[in-house]
């Protein structure tokens, strides 16, 4: 199966601030999640993916295509960008549908198929509205909307979250899990780094124009060898679980916190845990709970930055 995005040394920029600098990237198919904090240059990425921008040097392919001023390719992909670009003297229907004709769709169909994204994303109700009087996160459903209202191959979505309050987050991020599963590819961005984590395994890190690191977080994180595990141990006897647990190979330091919690750091948590579970029974130390909570996105992405 052929990439879904190749880039090769690829350089955008603005003025003198640098968009991307030399970035060589190749994304396959599903749901692929882009993080990195505010300026890390994922939207000047995702506006070369969906062809609104033009490297100004390098390469990039996206469904074997080169994305910019590419009407064949267009018809290809679905983008809904981080700005608020919705008429608001239109109504919600109105807008998916204009996108729709100006597509290429016959006017029943555009209508049909404007109905239909609307109801997808939780807007029915509000369609006959004028989008001036829409909240935030029904402008933000809006733009999801008319990006999915054509069927494409791939789903480009700029901080698609942002403004939605929690059920909605959740709702959207059901509904992009739905694409996937449907064989929809789809790019989607957030400086939330939870949510893109919630949503697929596979992560692509920015950092000030540049890849930071990609691929599934526990890959990423294994290769962090400099930084070891944390794992906190709850138990009802706190004191002989560490000094059993300072005898442990793996183990390079432990410590009981204020509130009885015993801290370790391993530097090989999968051999730590195998011979914990030997010894738990033994020892009868009453382990009430164990927690590692560095391996997640987040405390990644700090260690990398760091």
């Amino acid at each position: 199966m052929s990439a879904l995005v190749v880039a090769d040394k690829v350089g955008c920029w603005y003025g003198q601030v640098v968009g991307l600098s030399e970035l060589t990237l190749t994304i396959q198919g599903g749901i692929t999640g882009l993080v990195g904090p505010n300026g890390a240059g994922k939207s000047t990425f995702l506006k070369l993916v969906a062809g609104e921008l033009r490297p100004a040097r390098g390469d990039i392919r996206v469904l074997g295509h080169a994305p910019f001023a590419n009407r064949e390719y267009f018809r290809r992909v679905g983008f809904c960008p981080q700005q608020e670009a919705i008429w608001g003297d239109m109504t919600g229907l109105e807008v998916v549908e204009f996108l729709m004709r100006l597509s290429g769709y016959a006017p029943s169909e555009a209508r049909r198929r404007a109905h239909a994204a609307l109801d997808r994303v939780g807007l029915l109700d509000a369609r006959t509205r004028r989008t001036a009087g829409y909240s935030k996160g029904m402008r933000q459903r809006t733009k999801i909307a008319q990006a999915i209202a054509h069927d494409p191959e791939l789903v480009v979505a700029d901080e698609p979250l942002n403004g939605l309050d929690p059920v909605g987050r959740a709702e959207i991020q059901k509904l992009f899990a739905e694409l996937g599963a449907a064989g929809m590819h789809v790019l989607v961005s957030s400086h939330v780094l939870h949510e893109v984590e919630a949503l697929t395994p596979s992560i692509v890190l920015f950092h000030r124009g540049r890849l930071l690191a990609q691929g599934p977080v526990g890959e990423i994180r294994r290769l962090l060898s400099r930084h070891p595990r944390r794992v906190e141990l709850v138990a009802r006897d706190a004191r002989r679980l560490a000094a059993v647990l300072m005898a442990l190979e793996p183990v390079s330091s432990v410590r009981i916190a204020a509130d009885g919690r015993v801290a370790v750091e391993t530097g090989d948590v999968e051999r730590f845990f195998r011979e914990l579970t030997a010894l738990a029974p033994r020892e009868r130390a009453g382990i009430r709970s164990i927690e590692s909570h560095d391996a997640n996105l987040e405390s990644v992405f700090d260690y990398l930055v760091g």
